[in-house]
């Protein structure tokens, strides 16, 4: 499969240089470029047509939901993800409606941009594979959904149910670690299930600072 060639729009210096550490240790993908205001995200998608946009939301002179806005309405249609420090619920909306399907909150880590890299790879490969061959329902269906959605969901949907239950009975938030520990899964786990969920908008997820190091994220059920 050719490279996949991904754009980082990030006003952050320090989480640019993160972002594109991360996505070039996947091998899939190499970073075509990278800048950190809205108007330099709109001209670079139009002179690049990457991929991948990985697009942080509040940009120093817009919001990076307008520059997809514009950019869709300018026909690109590659994929995103937004990366934002933002939690609430009408983010995540208005990144869907412009077909959005995959999110980071910040502060995130490298297990959690590799498995979105990997799902958008797996998409954009049974895209190229079904190619110009005529196609049928199952074809769409299968195309038009993501890659970690498109499996069978059996357990899992038992276990993001689990969590679901789990947050409702708190009367205080919790990590994914102490969610982990709790349901009996590992911290990775519980944090992907506890991610899932906010972008469902079945729960919140909050920095709780401390120390001098970086702020644990707390998760909550959507009241």
């Amino acid at each position: 499969m050719r490279p996949l060639r991904a754009l980082v729009v990030e006003d952050d210096k320090a989480v640019a240089i993160v972002t594109r550490g991360f996505v070039e240790r996947h091998g899939a993908f190499v970073v075509a470029g990278e800048v950190g205001t809205g108007r330099a995200a709109l001209e670079a998608i139009e002179a690049l047509r990457p991929d991948l946009v990985l697009l942080d939301v509040h940009l120093p002179d817009a919001s990076g939901i307008e520059v997809l806005r514009v950019a869709r309405a300018r026909g690109f249609a590659g994929e995103v993800v937004a990366v934002t420090a933002a939690r609430d619920l009408e983010t995540v909306r208005a990144a869907r409606a412009f077909g959005v399907r995959h999110y980071l909150v910040k502060p995130f880590g490298l297990e959690a941009m590799r498995e979105r890299l990997e799902a958008i790879r797996a998409e954009i490969a049974q895209a190229e594979a079904i190619g110009e061959r005529r196609l049928d329902q199952r074809a769409v269906d299968a195309m038009l959904q993501p890659a970690d959605r498109a499996k069978p969901v059996g357990s899992s949907q038992l276990t993001l149910d689990r969590v679901a239950s789990l947050l409702e009975q708190l009367d205080d938030t919790a990590s994914a670690a102490e969610v982990g520990e709790r349901l009996g899964m590992s911290r990775v786990s519980a944090r992907r299930y506890l991610e899932r969920l906010v972008v469902d908008g079945r729960a919140e997820v909050a920095p709780r600072y401390g120390g001098t190091g970086r702020p644990e994220l707390r998760y909550s059920a959507r009241r």
